[in-house]
């Protein structure tokens, strides 16, 4: 037997486990880890499972090669001389720019998923660059960029020492956080209750994190942005901000925000008045605040808005960069990845639909655009890493039909799931516990300092590659270097562009992987001048003390102030005025979080799906009964329709229906998961429609009709199914 202790590299959490594991390597059991400074022994019933996931029998180890129009089975070394000729020949009939590359959630998980998503972008040499970004968090990051000057300066709150926290549009109980790293993020709620603090939750749903809160206020969906800014209307106009920190553009945000009084809000977000001005006095009053929003508000067409004017309400309360406020973190790595001029979008446009570059990427709203419209620069080629397209992108049937039409398509995933099956090759990546694990990305958002580092557990098969192989092969492919190129020469030039005028350093690293070189290099470069050694000599993890001021190291706008009415946000103010209500006779989809669901990647583990953890359609049961629904309802969309199993709720407004994210499982290889399949929710989603400052997809506030199901109609309609055999 075997205990080894592991990061938990599922959600955002960061959690630390611990793992017994027999002989063989098989798991058989997972708890937390008791002595982890962050997660103090905290475990949920995703991390419970990584023994039962990493081991799922559906899980690819070896290449797929399409021949004769089935995938099959292959060496590595044809697969990867498949990708050279494939990609090879859509580059040099093309050009370039007609290969696109999607990165999915989970690369932001794995330690080569950070270091060599720079340098593939790079060799591939496209504009066509999409991830998961402008899914979920792109509105999030382009008001930082507007607001600071760096996309990655992202303020937590203070969860274990505020005195008032508003969550907007985040359901954290479930989700253990989002772009903000909090283990046990229940019992950080609770214990801010404890000690005299108030939680006040505005969501459509009562959700799970609703329950524990002081007070709940059903707020209707895609308006959150008038709800803050009557908030801040209330601050403003009743002299009631604090600020305590350099800003630029005041009066600019209080001529803005003149028109948006409580009254106008209550009328459309569904929150009286007097309670949007009680809460601005709260937050105004209490000794310490933070306001808190996430995916609810990102996904809607006014997202990078109410991004801004959360941290709006955070400076003018005075609980900006403030313990007890929100705060960002220090990272023991270097943070290298952190922007040296100001934040600009814009600088290139996607093809189809003149979309702005944002960070470097276009919006995944487009990409069906790209696939499907014929001319110079059409979309020929797709490079998917861990990333299930046709089941998390908007319009997913549309593109499911798109993707079936490429030249070519190499995937980096352990799945052949329903994206990946319109593949040419699949290079699936070893076991979790085959690779070791340091959260680069999360580490910037936790509400701690604090740095674990897991080596891998078990040993690769000899039929195995690694991920950090994989993708160092891919990037040299594309560089054109050849399926022969080796590897090692590029860990070597990714790390010594790492180190830097610190060259000198190369010969104390340590690490048995380009990505632990790469780590080692970026601890000793840090603010703490750790070590991999050290890391390592700390299995459980490393307390790198309470989150401390720091803005005046990251702010990198011109002015070298906070801004606090970017243009940007001022015309999507005048936007937002000008906007029309939803017609009363439509109903608002909305998404949900679910305790043991991530995206659409857990569905395949028996003990994760079923009770709780199905896909139906939440709707009031005042809903259920004014329109005649049965055990079936038809959601209908601009975009399409789908057939779900109705399940009444009082936790959710009336006019307003829900659908979990990431189900709708066919046509790949995972039985557990095509079992349940549910429907694919963005069916329902209209990639016509998007955040037009981020570019990010909307999801929430929808418009639908909801009727009941006719009886001979499927569970999904219209949604095509093609067959992948392995």
């Amino acid at each position: 037997m075997t205990i080894a202790h592991r990061t938990c590299p599922i959600c955002d959490a960061v959690c630390g486990l611990r793992l017994r594991l027999d002989e063989t390597g098989h798991v058989l059991s997972v708890k937390g880890d008791a002595d982890d400074p962050f997660s103090r022994g905290y475990i949920c019933p995703k991390g419970a499972s990584l023994g039962a996931l990493d081991e799922d029998p559906a899980r690819l180890r070896r290449p797929l090669v399409r021949q004769d129009g089935e995938l099959r089975e292959a060496s590595w070394e044809a697969a990867f001389e498949a990708v050279e000729r494939g990609l090879g020949r859509v580059i040099s009939e093309h050009g370039r720019d007609a290969v696109a590359v999607y990165f999915g959630n989970p690369t932001f998980h794995t330690m080569a998923g950070f270091m060599y998503r720079m340098p593939l972008t790079q060799s591939l040499g496209t504009r066509n660059v999409y991830s998961a970004s402008t899914i979920d968090q792109a509105p999030k990051q382009v008001a930082c960029g507007l607001m600071l000057g760096d996309p990655f300066a992202i303020a937590v709150p203070d969860l274990d020492r505020t005195d008032f926290l508003l969550v907007i549009g985040a359901n954290p109980a479930e989700s253990h956080g989002s772009l903000c790293a909090a283990p046990d993020f229940p019992g950080r709620l609770r214990a801010l209750r404890s000690r005299g603090g108030k939680l006040v939750v505005a969501d459509p749903r009562r959700t799970r994190t609703a329950v524990l809160a002081d007070e709940h206020l059903f707020v209707r969906p895609g308006t959150d942005a008038h709800l803050l800014l009557a908030v801040v209307h209330t601050l403003l106009a009743e002299g009631l901000a604090s600020i305590d920190v350099e800003v630029g553009g005041l009066e600019e945000l209080r001529e803005a925000v003149a028109p948006h009084t409580p009254e106008a809000a209550a009328e459309i977000c569904r929150v009286p008045a007097g309670r949007i001005v009680a809460l601005a006095r709260e937050l105004a009053a209490a000794p310490t605040a933070a306001v808190y929003t996430r995916i609810g508000t990102c996904t809607s067409e006014f997202g990078t808005l109410t991004q801004w004017l959360v941290d709006v309400v955070n400076v003018l309360t005075g609980n900006f960069d403030r313990p007890g406020g929100v705060m960002f973190t220090r990272p023991a790595i270097a943070e290298i990845f952190r922007p040296r001029e100001p934040f600009t979008t814009g600088n290139w446009r996607s093809r189809v639909r003149g979309l702005p570059e944002v960070m470097g990427e276009l919006p995944v709203a487009t990409l069906a655009d790209e696939l499907e419209t014929p001319g110079e620069g059409q979309v020929r080629a797709m490079v998917t890493v861990a990333g299930n397209l046709v089941l998390s992108a908007p319009n997913g049937p549309r593109l499911d039909r798109a993707l079936a039409g490429v030249d070519f398509m190499v995937c980096v995933d352990p799945y052949l799931n329903e994206t990946t099956r319109h593949a040419d090759v699949i290079l699936p990546p070893p076991r979790m516990l085959q690779m070791p694990h340091y959260d680069f990305l999360l580490s910037t958002v936790t509400v701690r300092n604090y740095a674990r580092f897991s080596p891998a557990v078990l040993p690769l098969d000899p039929d195995q590659r690694s991920e950090a192989e994989i993708l160092a092969r891919l990037t040299l492919i594309a560089a054109g270097q050849g399926a022969q190129a080796d590897p090692a020469a590029l860990d070597e030039m990714i790390v010594g562009q790492v180190l830097g005028e610190a060259a000198d350093m190369r010969a104390e690293l340590s690490g048995d992987s380009g990505p632990e070189l790469m780590l080692d290099a970026l601890l000793r470069l840090g603010a703490y001048r750790l070590s991999l050694k050290e890391l390592l000599a700390r299995p459980h993890g490393i307390d790198l003390g309470p989150l401390e001021p720091r803005l005046g190291e990251l702010v990198r706008t011109p002015s070298g102030r906070v801004e606090l009415a970017p243009e940007a946000m001022v015309e999507e103010v005048r936007r937002l005025r000008a906007r029309p209500a939803a017609p009363g006779s439509q109903f608002l989809l909305i998404g949900r979080r679910q305790l043991r669901s991530n995206n659409s990647w857990l569905h395949n583990v028996p003990g994760l799906v079923g009770g709780s953890n199905r896909c139906t359609l939440h709707v009031h049961p005042d809903d259920v009964a004014g329109l005649g629904l049965g055990e079936h309802a038809l959601v209908r969309s601009a975009a399409g329709e789908v057939v779900v199993p109705v399940e009444p709720t009082e936790s959710i407004m009336p006019g307003v229906v829900s659908l979990p994210h990431g189900w709708g499982h066919a046509g790949g290889n995972q039985p557990v998961a095509e079992r349940h399949a549910g429907v694919n929710a963005n069916a329902l989603t209209d990639e016509s429609v998007i955040d037009p400052v981020s570019g990010n997809a909307v999801f929430n506030a929808v418009p639908v009709t909801v009727a009941k199901a006719p009886l001979q109609e499927m569970p999904v309609k219209g949604t095509p199914v093609q067959e992948a055999t392995v």
